[in-house]
């Protein structure tokens, strides 16, 4: 399955994504820009097993520093014609990707949450991209913010259509002062608060949008990261925190 940086040529003509600025401001409803990427032959989707929840609950909001296991995390892929290797070392969530054009998803399967900030620390090889996810529900879509070695950053609504096939809505894609190519070593930040997301780049938000026409309320949170044409890459997760937002 190709995902958004297959496809971002076929989506360069969307004008539904607004310039980036360094002071928020609420955007107007983007115009409907729905492309489904056509899986290549080998793609599959592979669910790993629901993992048994760590025997003391998880808390609502807390920070996973990787020191441990991956508890509630439950993971899966996309695209590729081999799986990443996924290790945890040295209190860091490592992804190793063999071969190109592969995504990888996990996500916290502890909690569902109506209004949450989700943040992580990674750094990465400069070719692929690293994201945080919101709202996340197998039948209803997710959002996740993606930042790219390009010097992109990237918001899609996502959606199972069938297994192993997923449609990618872009609500923005465009550039910002915050990202340089070549670089993803970043900590990102994504509040989804009922029909808002806040995109904050480095502790700072410089970006508002209004999600009304998705209509998603709540879901879970995860992670995901993603190689180019180039590998092998690498995706290093520092740590993951949950909060509420601020107000």
């Amino acid at each position: 399955m190709k995902k958004l940086f297959l496809f971002i040529g076929c989506l360069i003509f969307i004008t539904a994504c607004q310039s980036a600025t360094a002071t928020p401001q609420t955007e107007p409803t983007p115009q409907a820009a729905t492309q489904t990427p056509p899986p290549p032959a080998t793609a599959t989707l592979t669910f790993t097993p629901t993992p048994t929840l760590p025997p003391t609950p998880v808390p609502l909001f807390f920070t996973e520093e990787f020191n441990t296991d991956l508890g509630a995390w439950v993971s899966f892929q996309t695209g590729g014609a081999e799986s990443p290797n996924v290790n945890l070392e040295n209190d860091l969530l490592r992804i190793d990707f063999s071969s190109p054009n592969t995504w990888y998803y996990a996500i916290h399967n502890a909690h569902e949450y109506t209004n949450v900030f989700v943040s992580a620390k990674f750094s990465g090889t400069p070719s692929g991209s690293i994201g945080v996810i919101c709202d996340y529900s197998e039948s209803n879509g997710w959002y996740e913010f993606n930042l790219a070695s390009d010097g992109t950053y990237s918001v899609l609504f996502g959606q199972w259509l069938a297994e192993g096939i997923a449609q990618y809505t872009p609500i923005a894609i465009d550039t910002t002062e915050y990202l340089k190519a070549g670089n993803l070593d970043h900590e990102i930040g994504l509040t989804c608060q009922e029909n808002i997301l806040l995109l904050h780049i480095n502790g700072k938000l410089f970006r508002k949008l209004d999600v009304t026409r998705y209509g998603l309320t709540a879901g879970r949170i995860g992670i995901n990261a993603s190689s180019f044409d180039e590998t092998p890459a690498i995706a290093i997760f520092d740590w993951v925190t949950v909060n509420e937002p601020s107000q």
